[in-house]
């Protein structure tokens, strides 16, 4: 188990309390629960979630300002406790769980407490550890500190020994159009949290640091049951995946572009102000069929900027050879489905996929879905997991994703909607078989 540091900073323990279970009057067929909401001075935005593999009645949601919710019964009562650091919280929460339940929450740093108005924020990314089930939270050692450049972005993966790996970008300046300004995709990895590895860099090439196409997305890391090493990121309308086989000492000379990924760092979405997509990489380590393939999701506008699309591919050679994109739901054109996050449950090797959708809505309406397949992605299934649609607001700071978590039979999306202007986070415990049930066609008529 990683992170046997004592704790350097506790947290606060918030008095737990009920958080507005809502039912709506509509025929969804999940119920949605409130679990965190923005107020004065707060955000509520870029939500991630963790199932404890080792109790999945245990679900832990972690937001933008270093809020965390938590439950230990399955959804029907939440708690909620505040992170804290003197190296002050600023966004990018990024949640995931080991095996025995050991959680890891990473997330950037504010000294300055002022976000991207000083220039001495997001200057590390800051990683915190929970062994309760989301009750208390320890600090462990920073990473990527590199005075005076911003490191933003950071997404993590485990292993079954519980070794924590992370990518992350670094930025000459953040989001800053100075020709001059580059940017390049890190990567670290711990066993214990008291120290990081030193910081490998993974691009050949820099980039741009304007965070449109010219700079590079969230770098997604991934692992597989022997320790192979994956890693995914867009840049300049291409997915590119570096990897390692032997933990992440050597890697690739050469970055292989994997997929065209068209205006998915800049997707056009009336009412959401911000939309640089993040790809989704994962691999199967379940004892199934499926073992080791690698699968690989994300959203662009490759038919049309009036339109987006998820789609879905695989790799049964290590990322040497893809299948060709398949779209993941059928429309009719003209529609988006955008913000895709995908988990896979490692004892069945299902893998599920949840995602903002505008199908049913010719304005900004937004509703809530989830597409699985059980097959390796050679078929997916799609069902409406919002109770109400939302519309969205420009003036509204969604982030850049949405979440989803799956652990022996028990799928957890989280996502942001918004009302009135002002945005709250939401999410749904569901069951493998309530999913397969609503899914199913009704007697008598076909499934479109």
């Amino acid at each position: 188990m990683y992170f046997d540091r004592k704790a350097c900073y506790r947290t606060k323990i918030i008095a737990t309390f009920f958080l507005f279970i809502i039912s709506f009057c509509s025929d969804a067929q999940f119920k949605n629960i409130k679990v965190d909401e923005s107020a004065e001075g707060k955000r509520a935005g870029e939500p991630s979630v963790a199932v404890n593999p080792s109790d999945p009645k245990n679900v832990v949601v972690a937001s933008s300002g270093g809020t965390i919710s938590y439950t230990f019964d399955g959804g029907g009562t939440w708690a909620q406790t505040k992170l804290s650091s003197p190296f002050g919280i600023y966004g990018d929460p990024v949640l995931v769980s080991d095996d025995k339940g050991t959680m890891a929450c990473l997330h950037l740093s504010d000294p300055s407490g002022e976000g991207l108005k000083n220039d001495k924020s997001l200057d590390q990314i800051i990683c915190h550890v929970s062994r309760d089930g989301g009750k208390t939270w320890n600090e462990v050692a920073p990473l990527g500190y590199n005075a005076p450049k911003d490191q933003v972005k950071p997404w993590a993966t485990v292993d079954a020994k519980g070794n924590l790996y992370v990518a992350w970008s670094q930025f000459d300046k953040y989001n800053s159009t100075d020709s001059s300004c580059q940017s390049t995709v890190l990567f670290s990895s711990t066993s214990s949290g008291k120290k990081w590895s030193k910081p490998v860099v993974l691009t050949q090439t820099p980039g741009a640091c304007s965070d449109d196409n010219k700079a590079f997305s969230v770098a997604v890391p991934a692992i597989s049951s022997d320790d192979r090493l994956f890693v995914a990121w867009e840049v300049g309308n291409k997915i590119v995946m570096d990897r390692s086989f032997d933990g992440g000492e050597v890697w690739l000379f050469n970055d292989i572009p994997i997929m065209d990924c068209v205006g998915a760092q800049d997707l056009k979405v009336s009412g959401f102000e911000r939309n640089n997509e993040i790809p989704n990489l994962f691999i199967d380590r379940s004892k199934g069929t499926y073992r080791s393939v690698i699968y690989l999701a994300w959203a662009d506008s490759r038919n049309g900027a009036d339109s987006a699309n998820v789609w879905f591919s695989r790799s049964h050679t290590f990322g040497d050879q893809w299948s060709s994109p398949t779209k993941i739901k059928s429309d009719e054109g003209g529609k988006y489905q955008f913000h895709p996050r995908m988990a896979i449950d490692q004892v069945t090797g299902f893998i599920y996929i949840v995602y903002y959708d505008r199908s049913s809505d010719e304005d900004n309406q937004t509703d809530v879905y989830l597409s699985y397949s059980d097959d390796s992605g050679g078929n997916f299934k799609s069902v409406k997991i919002s109770e109400t649609s939302f519309v969205a607001n420009d003036k509204a700071t969604f982030g850049n994703y949405i979440s989803i978590s799956a652990a022996n039979g028990v799928i957890t999306p989280v996502w942001t909607r918004c009302d009135d202007g002002k945005t709250s986070i939401w999410t749904a415990v569901i069951k493998q078989s309530d999913i397969i049930a609503a899914a199913a066609p009704a007697k008598g008529k076909k499934k479109k």
